[in-house]
């Protein structure tokens, strides 16, 4: 990957963006994608969709969400420590000990999770946030409530890091390297003649409701659409590859197979990578994708959606990592295919 697009990548990852609160984010993915774009779209859900060749009958969107899983305040004692709750998927076991940075309503204030020493008797089993609090080293409730209040977010304060040069682990991968992908689609496609209009879509609130997935397509009324979001990898100790498949990093893009997928955007994707010699990788999703693919495809009169996933080792932790090589072939994949559609192809799996 080019270096300028690797620092794009990793400023992305940088920035917090937790559930309901994406706004600095797609500033910055709106001033990247600007000169690429025909034309940049917003909605009152805080979506941003940059398009090329508006004009087009046969409308193609790529959903990449921006959000990232978080903490959310929900009570401040009298000596100024902070609990929490939930915004996403937080693993509780994987929140101990880490430092985090409070997005408050008076400025930003980082904090440590703190737990009690295992000379105290430290933390048994199984537990959940409730007993979990962070420390920003205030004296006081009202020292704290300078800067943060009853629902403002916390995310990891962990910076994202390339490890021999294959790699990147950090938090929040899932999704931003989504937002990403889409993004470096566009940018690439925009040098090419389309015959397809191209809606890449950095959508909102995925980690919590995929709201921000439903107003895009209900706004766009593509005519397909694909979910670019991350998968579970399977490539690493203690997972049960009988159980959850077998994934893994630098093995190639995965193509989701099941009830919500069309197989006809599937057949696509998979004509494509074998154009480009192309490994692929699958992933069942009997009934529903746990997407914004789900969300799509049941807008307007039904949507034909897919899903292509990056694999993703140590899902909803602040080292998340995935395979650089992954993320070129997944962008390479859908540039291809879609530079290559005439707008004329049909999706209805009746058709022969």
């Amino acid at each position: 990957m080019e270096k300028e697009r690797l620092d794009f990548l990793m400023e992305l990852l940088n920035t917090p963006s937790p559930s309901s609160m994406e706004m600095e984010i797609q500033k910055r993915w709106i001033e990247e994608m600007r000169p690429y774009a025909d034309e940049i779209q917003t909605d009152h859900a805080g979506n941003a969709i940059a398009v090329l060749n508006p004009e087009a009958d046969f409308k193609i969107m790529l959903a990449g969400h921006c959000d990232e899983i978080a903490l959310v305040v929900n009570r401040i004692d009298e000596n100024g420590y902070v609990y929490v709750d939930k915004m996403g998927g937080i693993n509780p076991k994987a929140a101990v000990g880490m430092k985090v940075s409070i997005q408050g309503h008076g400025g930003t204030l980082t904090g440590v999770i703190g737990v009690n020493a295992q000379h105290h008797g430290g933390l048994k089993g199984d537990f959940g946030l409730e007993e979990l609090f962070i420390d920003c080293g205030a004296k006081s409730k009202e020292e704290v409530e300078k800067f943060v209040q009853i629902g403002d977010l916390a995310v990891y304060k962990r910076e994202p890091e390339v490890l021999m040069d294959r790699y990147i682990a950090g938090r929040g991968l899932d999704n931003r390297t989504g937002q990403f992908v889409v993004g470096e689609v566009l940018r690439r496609l925009s040098e090419k003649k389309l015959n397809v209009g191209v809606y890449a879509a950095s959508t909102v609130n995925e980690e919590t409701n995929m709201g921000g997935a439903y107003f895009a397509a209900a706004g766009i009324e593509p005519t397909m659409a694909i979910a670019c979001d991350v998968t579970f990898a399977t490539d690493y100790p203690g997972v049960d590859k009988r159980k959850h498949g077998d994934v893994r990093l630098e093995k190639g893009p995965v193509l989701a197979k099941g009830a919500p997928i069309n197989r006809k955007i599937n057949q696509l994707l998979e004509k494509t990578a074998s154009s480009l010699d192309m490994d692929v990788q699958y992933e069942l999703t009997p009934r529903a994708t746990g997407t914004d693919a789900d969300k799509m495809r049941l807008t307007g009169k039904g949507v034909p959606v897919s899903l292509v996933s990056l694999p993703l080792r140590y899902m909803h932790s602040p080292v998340e990592t995935a395979s650089i090589q992954d993320m070129e072939e997944e962008i390479t994949l859908l540039v291809e295919m879609i530079a290559g559609m005439t707008g004329k192809e049909s999706l209805n799996p009746l058709d022969d």
